[in-house]
């Protein structure tokens, strides 16, 4: 007899430093949906994420504490991992929730909407450095604001009279541009890399035996694919496709943007990947 190897779809919801977990596996546990946008620019990560079958007093409290009448003005952080039972999960989205509201009857759900440094949008903060300051130092600043993890594989260089005001987040667009580099908040780390190049030792081969769903499509910066979800594959990494039906499109890329697409009973379980090609 066949073992089927259940996926796994996790939602975290921290509140005042205390995180609830909710689980979802084939038809047991929650029937959780989560769906969502990752992209290595300064646009924010976002993800839409509906559970049925919470009880009314978990329901309603997930409701109170996320209302933007609570008086509680803490960070409400959502969390999702998946993974299967024989790997395990990873960690996919890390974002404040800016929404919730329950779905229509008869099956009463709870819809929620995060987005990466949410919490960051309203800080207001100024910024100098001095006459000739390294990339990397400037980096380590703006992760510290953010209150963000640094992966800086950048090539380092002096920046002349760097300086900033306004909202946090928008450090990350000012850092891009001041260093020309690839800037960005993956979920909870500030990704500071040479532009367009892929981050180090993270690479994804992808063809028919390894989950590509399809035929890869060519795009403007270089090649858009559809796979299975799986735990190795990671923004700004590298992919090398090999495509039967489409051989022209074979070779090495960098990922700039994955759509995600999960569910714990239904059929959805896909990453749709949007990557350039290196040259």
């Amino acid at each position: 007899m066949t073992v089927v190897d259940q996926r796994i779809l996790r939602v975290g919801i921290e509140v005042s430093g205390e995180i609830r977990w909710y689980e979802g596996s084939g038809n047991f546990g929650l029937a959780i949906k989560a769906s969502g946008t990752k992209g290595a620019t300064d646009t924010q990560n976002t993800a839409d994420v509906t559970i049925t079958n919470l009880s009314k007093a978990v329901r309603n409290y997930i409701l109170t504490e996320t209302s933007p009448f609570n008086k509680n003005r803490t960070p409400k952080k959502l969390i999702i991992e998946a993974g299967r039972i024989s790997t395990g999960t990873a960690r996919l989205f890390v974002g404040n929730i800016t929404k919730s509201s329950p779905t229509q009857p008869p099956d009463i759900g709870l819809n929620m909407t995060a987005q990466t440094g949410a919490f960051k949008k309203g800080d207001v903060v100024a910024r100098s450095g001095a006459a000739r300051e390294n990339l990397s130092a400037i980096a380590g600043r703006v992760a510290g604001d953010l209150e963000a993890n640094l992966t800086f594989e950048a090539t380092d260089k002096q920046i002349a009279n760097y300086s900033f005001s306004g909202a946090t987040l928008r450090q990350v667009n000012a850092l891009a541009e001041a260093g020309g580099v690839d800037a960005y908040l993956d979920d909870e780390t500030l990704v500071v890399k040479d532009r367009g190049k892929p981050l180090r030792n993270r690479v994804k081969i992808i063809d028919n035996s390894t989950g590509m769903i399809g035929i890869p499509e060519a795009t403007e910066r270089g090649v858009s694919v559809r796979i299975l979800f799986d735990l190795q594959t990671d923004l700004g990494g590298k992919i090398d496709l090999t495509s039967e039906l489409n051989p022209a499109l074979d070779g090495s890329y960098t990922i700039y943007k994955i759509d995600f697409d999960l569910a714990s009973r239904e059929a959805p379980w896909y990453l749709d990947i949007e990557a350039s090609r290196n040259q």
